[in-house]
């Protein structure tokens, strides 16, 4: 793995104020095609996005049964949508307040790259994963462009390479079943090139998978390991809802009505 690259998250704020950018409105529309070519329909299902995933999630919002975002602790939280009923939470995210087998997809991006705990947040996706369920991995490719400049979030943390993210996700109860990549125009504020955006973008996925700015991994939950699984020793109380529609939580979890 990439020990050189210290695991930090970054703050909600800046992660907001990134995504009202230019660059950051490009990155989300490239980021965004990607994952509906992987998930195109969601109808009944239950989506969970984790890290600071709420610019992906509105796409799902009219689709999905159910659409939660949870942001970590360490990172932060906004209320999320703007409109309607508040479908975020803050929470630890080695200790999901989800019951078992809960969601059918899960969505982590500024995630995985920025915890410190990437084994036993794995753990945990596994857990309230539902069988049969899927979930998607956005990271910084370790290769590219986007991974060595600071200026965007997808510069800090820990990036990975393809191998790396797929050994990692196997190692974790997960089978790797669709992988593909985004953003390959350098981090640029001209206007100019953030509208030739497309035209790169499928330039760069025929000739320079390589240096793409982060990887996209589609996994699904290996039902037959679940032995593997062990509890924390130390487990962390405490939950914040952040927004109506979630309860006060302390040690209870969020739950669904069947």
């Amino acid at each position: 793995m990439a020990e050189a690259y210290p695991a930090m998250w970054t703050d909600v704020v800046d992660l907001r104020d990134f995504y009202d950018t230019s660059l950051g409105q490009m990155a989300r529309r490239m980021i965004r095609r990607q994952l509906r070519q992987l998930w195109p329909d969601v109808q009944g299902l239950r989506v969970l996005g984790l890290g600071f995933a709420s610019p992906y999630l509105r796409a799902f919002l009219g689709e999905a049964e159910r659409v939660v975002a949870v942001m970590p602790a360490s990172q932060g939280v906004l209320p999320w949508p703007q409109e309607g009923p508040g479908l975020t939470a803050l929470a630890d995210e080695i200790e999901l307040p989800l019951p078992d087998r809960s969601m059918d997809r899960i969505l982590l991006i500024h995630a995985l790259e920025s915890t410190e705990q990437v084994r036993a947040m794995l753990r945990e996706i596994w857990r309230v994963l539902a069988d049969g369920g899927r979930a998607i991995m956005v990271v910084p490719n370790r290769r590219g462009i986007w991974a060595r400049l600071e200026r965007t979030p997808f510069g800090n943390g820990r990036p990975y390479t393809p191998a790396q993210l797929t050994r990692l996700l196997r190692d974790n109860m997960f089978t790797p079943i669709a992988q593909t990549t985004a953003l390959f125009l350098p981090p640029t504020t001209s206007r100019m090139f953030l509208r030739s955006a497309p035209a790169v973008e499928e330039l760069g996925r025929r000739w320079f998978e390589t240096f793409a700015g982060v990887i996209i991994i589609e996994a699904a939950k290996q039902i037959y390991a679940g032995s593997g699984l062990r509890e924390p020793k130390h487990r962390r109380r405490g939950y914040l809802p952040v927004a109506q529609g979630f309860p006060r939580l302390g040690m209870n979890r969020i739950r669904f009505d069947p």
